[in-house]
């Protein structure tokens, strides 16, 4: 066990993890969507939904308890324990991105990049260059 561990058991994490996702709410607040509804135009504002993120939840978690990406990196192997914890963790979060691009609430080719979704076309053109054998113009004769 690593002696400078945040969390000590898996549990903790998820908690907070639990804590980012009910902040992510709150912060909906500052996104609002404007639009203008009705015949008269009446304005209208809805929160918008935050997406998911492991940044956002590694700078929640900075600001709360203290820097959780060795958890998620586990480059020592001192963070074994949480392994199981921290793949469900990415799993949720790449789920709500690709969910969110496909009912349009996310933009689809931002969220296609940032979980390495891609379709791939190959497009192959061929051809030759014909080119006829003409004497050599430095020796013709004047």
């Amino acid at each position: 066990m690593h002696p400078t561990r945040i969390f000590k058991k898996p549990e903790e994490i998820e908690k907070a993890f639990l804590e980012y996702k009910q902040s992510l709410i709150a912060e909906s607040k500052k996104w609002l969507k404007v639009q203008y509804v009705g015949k008269d135009g009446s304005r209208k504002t809805d929160a918008q939904k935050v997406p998911l993120t492991l940044e956002g939840f590694e700078r929640f978690s900075y600001s709360n308890y203290g820097n959780v990406s060795q958890y998620f990196d586990n480059k020592d192997k001192y963070y074994n324990d949480f392994v199981a914890i921290c793949t469900r963790i990415k799993r949720e979060i790449r789920e709500d991105q690709i969910t969110g691009g496909l009912l349009g609430f996310y933009n689809p080719s931002i969220t296609q990049r940032l979980n390495s979704l891609k379709e791939t076309t190959s497009t192959e053109i061929s051809g030759g260059l014909n080119i006829p054998n003409l004497p050599d113009i430095a020796n013709r004769k004047k």
